[in-house]
């Protein structure tokens, strides 16, 4: 039995400022993978990653099913480092897959988060939109019209491990009481499509500043974000990515001075926030 199965899942953005480890949206950017059931195992890429069983698709499709006996067709447009959630993705195709193949009415949610981690990637990579993770659950809302992201990713990585442990075990209450009243602005804003007030809800005081010495141009430009006509900007996940938030009919002039500013040091994207979660489709 030659069993084929297609799943594309979006990339993802982290945090969006002050939503630290609860807030994430999804990102036109995608990781495709075609799974073919051929009798041996393979990981055909022209990508950089593992072609072995530490591959993440693999090892989200090996959380269900044994790998032994089917190929790994990869495909990504996504990113390889830079908070723009690949991992996410790639746990998710995997175990997708390996769901979709056997029937197994898995509860794709939690084994991902356990794969990798981060609940708010992975949720905004399986549901898409906008995603607020709590508990182990995430609840999804629609993008708002009008909303745009561009992306600049910096030449220069930085490893979340790195990112992590720069941040602090304990922070003043001042600081935690700031980040809840601009995440409720962020998400009233985005909910009503009212972009003045995500504009204002984008600040933070909980990560970014604390890793300023990891990826201070980064925070530079997120810091001018309004002087190249955007509404602002956060640091996606652990960075050094940043996601600069527009609206629609001003992303070409941002997009444009954006580049400008990079040169040399980044790559600037122009990405639609993805209402489409992750998405499997048997072939024939």
């Amino acid at each position: 039995m030659r069993r084929r199965r297609r799943i594309r899942v979006p990339a993802s953005s982290a945090n969006l400022g002050p939503g630290f480890d609860v807030l994430a949206a999804a990102l036109a950017l995608h990781i495709e993978v075609e799974v073919v059931e051929t009798g041996h195992f393979a990981v055909v890429t022209d990508l950089s990653i593992a072609r072995d069983r530490r591959n993440l698709v693999v090892r989200g499709f090996a959380r269900l099913a044994e790998p032994d006996d089917f190929e790994f067709r990869i495909a990504s447009d996504i990113p390889l480092s830079g908070g723009l959630g690949t991992s996410a993705a790639a746990y998710v195709a995997g175990l997708l897959a390996a769901d979709s193949i056997f029937e197994l009415d898995a509860d794709i949610l939690p084994l991902a988060v356990e794969l990798e981690g981060h609940g708010d990637n992975v949720a905004a990579a399986l549901h898409g939109g906008f995603v607020i993770s709590c508990g182990g659950r995430a609840e999804r809302f629609d993008p708002p019209a009008g909303l745009e992201a561009v992306i600049v990713v910096p030449h220069r990585h930085v490893r979340t491990a790195r990112a992590r442990a720069a941040l602090p075990d304990q922070v003043p209450m001042a600081d935690a009481v700031f980040n809840i009243a601009h995440a409720s602005l962020l998400v009233l804003g985005l909910a009503q499509s009212r972009l003045d007030l995500v504009a204002r809800g984008l600040a933070d005081r909980l990560h970014q500043p604390r890793r300023a010495a990891l990826y201070p141009e980064s925070l530079a430009l997120a810091a001018r974000a309004t002087e190249f006509g955007a509404l602002g900007a956060s640091i996606s996940g652990a960075g050094p990515s940043v996601l600069v938030w527009s609206q629609y009919d001003a992303t070409a002039g941002v997009v444009e001075r954006l580049r400008a500013e990079a040169d040399g040091w980044a790559h600037v994207m122009r990405v639609p926030f993805e209402p489409q979660g992750a998405d499997v489709r048997a072939l024939t």
